[in-house]
């Protein structure tokens, strides 16, 4: 039996390993020791044999209820994820699995690799309207990559989408791998009709240093990116700083970021109701925005959701408030679940990369809806 986690985006810490049915693991901290919950790493054992799992430190884990009804994931071939039986007790998460094979990898949600991240950026690369911007270096010197994709005529919206501010959430980069193939499809008539009329500007990985790190909130200071949009800094948060740098120079009419959220099973969005500027006109967009996503996608409702902060009261540091206030846009963060979908439950596969690249599809009937109201 043997388990590791040294590689991309792995994290698991070895505690005891001698007994098969009470095999001891703890999840690494990230960087700075306020969060953790992101785990990753591959169990190798004998074929037909059931191991027993227990996350010693689950207990203080950022989201405890995170872990309520939560089933990992794994897989044989890091392409089919699947949900393996899982229980939260006293402290610690428990997971079993019996293997098929001899070798299995275990997650918090599918990985979404730093090699995947790179494989997407080489084939959008090769449409015409695609172009694939540097807009500068993270702390660990890797690329912080915008793709940029219009032809641009300065006369069109300007559609700016966000994801993995949180690296351990990688349902977000799914959804807009999904998002990106779709819009780039010739063959879809929605998807030419939006490009007529918006330029997008996608940045499909805000954090690549935390993803490769295995950490689930911050980057490789231990910096959450979701706070700094007020002052962001090079020293702390240079992706932050560069998209904004980007964004005073094309402008947004509408902006999207995409996240997970550890404790609600559900896909919804948060808005930006609570910034000082927002109006009738924003309210009227974000209403016919969320409809129409409701409609292009039955994993996506509005019943069940954040709490609404009153006018005025938004914490002006996170990105769609920042961004819904300095532009005066549309802006929304979108959450999806790292269980299941309690409103349409799938008991083998959860909430999944499949599921999030389709909701990423249907995102654009939503946008196409509001494209010619957003100014």
């Amino acid at each position: 039996m043997r388990i590791t986690a040294n590689f991309d985006a792995g994290n698991i810490d070895v505690l005891n390993i001698e007994d098969k049915n009470n095999i001891q693991l703890a999840i690494r901290p990230d960087v700075g020791e306020e969060f953790f919950q992101w785990f990753n790493f591959r169990l190798s054992g004998e074929v037909g044999e059931e191991y027993v799992l227990h996350i010693m430190n689950a207990g203080q884990a950022s989201y405890l209820e995170g872990w309520e009804n939560y089933q990992a994931v794994a897989s044989y071939d890091r392409q089919h994820w699947f949900r393996l039986p899982t229980s939260y007790q006293d402290g610690k998460l428990t997971i079993v699995a019996e293997l098929a094979c001899e070798t299995i990898q275990i997650a918090y949600f599918a990985p979404y690799s730093y090699e995947r991240h790179q494989d997407l950026l080489a084939a959008v690369q090769t449409h015409p309207l695609v172009t694939l911007e540097h807009l500068g270096d993270t702390l660990d010197k890797r690329d912080l990559t915008l793709v940029k994709i219009g032809d641009g005529d300065t006369s069109k919206r300007n559609i700016w989408i966000t994801a993995r501010q949180h690296p351990g959430e990688t349902m977000a980069e799914w959804l807009v791998e999904g998002l990106l193939y779709s819009l780039l499809d010739s063959d879809n008539a929605s998807s030419r009709l939006l490009l007529d009329k918006a330029n997008f500007y996608i940045v499909p990985n805000m954090n690549p240093d935390g993803s490769v790190r295995g950490h689930l909130r911050t980057n490789a200071t231990g910096t959450n990116l979701n706070r700094e949009w007020a002052s962001p800094s090079l020293d702390k948060s240079p992706e932050v700083f560069y998209v904004i740098k980007k964004m005073e120079e094309t402008g947004v009419d509408l902006f999207y970021d995409v996240h997970g959220d550890e404790a609600l099973p559900y896909a919804f969005l948060a808005g930006s109701q609570g910034t000082p500027s927002y109006n009738e006109r924003l309210a009227h967009l974000r209403d016919r925005f969320s409809d129409v996503l409701k409609l292009a996608s039955a994993d996506f409702q509005t019943e069940v959701g954040y709490e609404i902060d009153a006018p005025g009261e938004a914490n002006m540091t996170l990105a769609t408030h920042w961004v819904a206030e300095r532009f005066d846009c549309l802006a929304n963060t979108l959450e999806m679940p790292f269980k299941d979908n309690d409103n349409l439950p799938d008991t083998e596969m959860g909430w999944s990369p499949e599921r999030s690249i389709q909701l990423g599809e249907a995102s654009l009937i939503a946008m196409l809806a509001v494209v010619d109201d957003l100014r």
